[in-house]
């Protein structure tokens, strides 16, 4: 395991080691792993070689906005699932499931088409709004954690007279924190290293996001690999802290096999 982790390792360290690295040390040949001098200058010119914080802000409020939608519409969704009885529920969350076996490119083109008939392209309403209308694996996810609840105390809060969002915003959701962390990990990594999405809906560079002006910064008249890869760099360290911070929860989320809580 060790020795696989430093292979699948190996060109994340050698995009940080480059990021430190002079120019004129990057394009020598042959090149070197480590850096002989250390460049930390790197890191502040490239925050200024392009509008990196409005870009990162850009970034941001898609994120936020579409970790909330994916939290708040998956476990809703996966509670009716779960725990409501209704006619066709399985045939219904049968055909949830099938959508898995749908290829995102699949789609990409009616959706495209839809939102341009709407009016959407162009603004952020495509990357957020489809997060608050569930995601089959996150549906399914949260569902198996819905299972694993004792029905006595949903019997229980309905003799108290509570309905079904007060049961499920009072009493499921805190039972299943390493589920919505799991979606929200998941979520924030997609939403925040989403390429394709805004490159086919977002037309305005004010509103471009950081892995659009990372790849506009790239196609310049010439690639200073140094301030690149220092850019990428400081793109990836969100995504490393929150599963360094939520690891433990991330681990538990995935556990579908876990005892009845409750």
């Amino acid at each position: 395991m060790t020795a696989i982790g430093l292979v699948l390792i190996t060109p994340l360290l050698w995009m940080v080691f480059t990021s430190l690295k002079p120019m004129e040390e990057i394009v020598r040949y042959p090149p070197t792993f480590f850096p002989e001098k250390i460049v930390w200058q790197n890191y502040l010119d490239t925050i200024t070689a392009f509008p990196f914080w409005r870009y990162a802000r850009n970034t941001l409020l898609i994120t936020v906005l579409v970790v909330f939608g994916n939290v708040l519409s998956n476990s809703f969704i996966a509670y009716g699932f779960a725990k409501l009885d209704f006619p066709g529920k399985k045939l219904m969350f049968a055909l949830v499931l099938s959508t898995m076996m749908i290829p995102g490119f699949v789609t990409m083109i009616p959706q495209y088409v839809l939102f341009s008939k709407i009016g959407w392209v162009g603004t952020y309403l495509p990357l957020i709004v489809p997060s608050f209308f569930g995601n089959a694996f996150n549906i399914f996810l949260m569902r198996q954690f819905y299972l694993s609840i004792n029905d006595e105390l949903i019997e229980a809060a309905e003799i108290d007279g509570a309905n079904h969002f007060y049961i499920w915003s009072r009493l499921m959701l805190p039972l299943t924190k390493p589920a919505l962390i799991t979606i929200a990990i998941n979520s924030f990594n997609a939403a925040w290293n989403d390429f394709l999405g805004p490159l086919l809906y977002i037309q305005d560079q004010e509103k471009y996001t950081l892995q659009i002006g990372l790849q506009v910064f790239q196609n310049q008249a010439t690639t200073q690999w140094n301030y690149l890869m220092a850019g990428a760099t400081l793109v990836l360290i969100p995504t490393i802290l929150m599963f360094f911070f939520a690891q433990r929860y991330f681990i538990e989320g995935m556990d579908l096999t876990g005892g009845s809580k409750g």
